[in-house]
């Protein structure tokens, strides 16, 4: 997810340049919530694992 989140935050800023005011808007706020949403499913997998790993030794 976060490969996705940098690949769409180089659409934004490329379309910015370019002057593609509304499509870079757009990117950028899709590269937003993938990179928080890829964070979060992190730290919920790793505290799960955590957890699991604690109840096997």
């Amino acid at each position: 997810m976060i490969k996705w989140a940098i690949i769409f935050a180089i659409i934004g800023v490329i379309a910015g340049v370019l002057g593609f005011g509304g499509i870079a808007g757009a990117a950028v706020g899709i590269a937003k919530f993938l990179f928080w949403a890829g964070i979060i499913i992190a730290v919920v997998l790793f505290l799960i694992g955590m957890s699991v790993a604690k109840k096997v030794s």
